[in-house]
């Protein structure tokens, strides 16, 4: 199979190809084939005898917006359409993974980006928070109260929790590996947080306290990562911490 230059009006896209690309993406696609159209040469589109793409669909479309007028193809005869369709999807399956050491510390991360690679790095000058398109806002969960009181049974369901440990304390296991797999049990207590804040409004004022430094009700932001019960990227709580203060 030899490369050759065609017309790139002779070439005809793959409407049957499930790979997309987003439009930050394409853009950055069509600037590398600006910058570097020689790789097309390296990387030549493949077709099959119709001259419908089977390999390269979205360099074929970035071509075009870089106004070529020719395009290296390599023509592929004799395929099944079963094997045309394995080879599209396999042309488009990426293996492997990016060691993000070695690049952080031996490329340039400006270039790579510009290549478009997508930077898993937390750099400030990376970061999410430099985008306009992630927030910093933090939206918890917020119940309003009714006006009755649950009973305590309707706070949380013990049903699957409550099966477990009777299996557990039926069996002849070790006592000690009994007891804790009864404390693993608990990890199935289905709790309502709904009804717990519709309880919570209508608790006393112990019973209330309690209830925040079990983090079953946060009022206090702040106070729930000191205790362990939110944890967050520093430089997320103190943004958090800096724009919203104590609020919760």
């Amino acid at each position: 199979m030899n490369t050759i230059k065609v017309d790139i009006n002779e070439v005809f896209e793959n409407d049957t190809n499930p790979r997309e690309i987003t439009s930050d993406k394409f853009a950055k696609l069509v600037n590398s084939i600006k910058d570097a159209p020689w790789m097309l040469d390296i990387r030549p589109i493949v077709v099959n005898d119709d001259m419908v793409v089977l390999g390269g669909n979205m360099r074929l479309k970035a071509c075009r917006q870089a106004g070529l007028k020719e395009v290296p193809i390599v023509k592929v005869s004799d395929l099944t359409e079963e094997q045309q369709k394995e080879f599209i999807i396999k042309d488009n399956v990426g293996f492997g993974q990016w060691d993000w050491d070695i690049l952080g510390n031996d490329w340039d991360l400006e270039k790579l980006e510009e290549w478009g690679l997508e930077l898993e790095i937390t750099d400030p000058e990376y970061d999410s928070f430099a985008d306009d398109s992630y927030t910093k806002k933090i939206d918890a969960p917020e119940y309003e109260p009714s006006d009755e009181k649950p009973e305590l049974t309707d706070l949380v369901n013990t049903t699957k929790s409550n099966e477990l440990v009777n299996k557990i304390q039926a069996s002849e296991i070790d006592n000690n590996i009994k007891n804790f797999l009864i404390m693993a049990a608990q990890r199935h207590l289905e709790f309502d947080y709904s009804k717990i804040a519709d309880f919570y409004a209508h608790a006393e004022p112990e019973v209330q306290e309690l209830m925040e430094e079990s983090a079953l009700i946060i009022i206090d932001f702040q106070q729930a990562i000191a205790g362990g019960y939110v944890k967050l990227n520093q430089e997320i709580t103190d943004r958090y911490l800096e724009e919203y203060g104590d609020e919760a």
